[in-house]
């Protein structure tokens, strides 16, 4: 398979080389495009107000390019811009933190993964809890095996979210089909003021859940599970769609 690589901490990752290698060593055609550094939060974000710079990433095993951009940015000048290929699968990550429940809104994994099932090519968002003993290249290796046997049954585009526990229930890795969770933040800004007066607030906080019931992402994976989230493109609450038709008819 030909299968195009990326995530939002950027081109020098330990994430996205653990992938490149699993997936070389199943056989697969690996080219990388990512971004110069860490891009996290910047959801499905575009960079429209400068040119964006862009460079071929030395490595002698794989194609890669990177680019002073978000990781969107990296996926859609890569497929519309400099390359012909028809690719198989996109894979976003791994990232080195998960991105569960209501985060996936706020995720450049997820955003970049996002740019891949828009274009009409299977795509995973891949992470995994930043506390995980899990290493990279395990992960990387169950990532490759779950991407081939899912696209031996399914035959449309998909996105998938997975995240990787701290660490597995047991001493096989095992998947589970998950919903979202929702996730806040507690004390989510600090604020300070320098000495010359300007004025800063940093995002950061305590996990708060309130979600976490069985079932969910979060749940799964406080269980040594590997959550598997299907994701869709199409945001339109449809029962609403069709209560507004019902108001709108008067």
């Amino acid at each position: 398979m030909r299968i195009l690589l990326t995530n939002d901490d950027g081109i020098k990752g330990a994430g996205i080389w653990s992938l490149a290698n699993a997936l070389k060593v199943h056989g697969h055609e690996v080219t990388l495009a990512a971004p110069f550094n860490q891009q996290s939060g910047m959801s499905h974000a575009l960079t429209f107000t400068r040119e964006i710079e862009y460079k071929k990433f030395d490595n002698p095993d794989f194609e890669a390019w990177t680019f002073d951009g978000t990781p969107t940015d990296c996926v859609k000048i890569y497929l519309e811009g400099m390359s012909n290929k028809k690719f198989d699968a996109l894979i976003s990550g791994i990232n080195d933190g998960a991105n569960l429940a209501t985060d996936v809104l706020y995720s450049g994994t997820v955003g970049a993964a996002l740019e891949g099932f828009i274009h009409a090519i299977p795509s995973l968002a891949v992470s995994r809890d930043k506390d995980s003993v899990i290493p990279f290249n395990i992960a990387a290796e169950a990532t490759a095996d779950y991407l081939e046997k899912i696209l031996a049954v399914m035959h449309e585009p998909f996105l998938h979210n997975l995240n990787f526990p701290k660490k597995f229930r047991a001493d096989k890795i095992e998947f589970m089909s998950t919903r979202l969770g929702q996730r806040d933040y507690i004390n989510a800004f600090t604020s300070r003021t320098d000495d010359e007066g300007r004025a800063y607030f940093k995002i950061g906080g305590m996990i708060y859940d309130p979600d976490a019931s069985e079932g969910t992402d979060i749940h799964a994976t406080r269980n040594g599970f590997v959550s598997v989230t299907p994701l869709h493109s199409d945001t339109a609450n449809h029962e609403e769609i069709i209560a507004l038709r019902k108001i709108f008819r008067g």
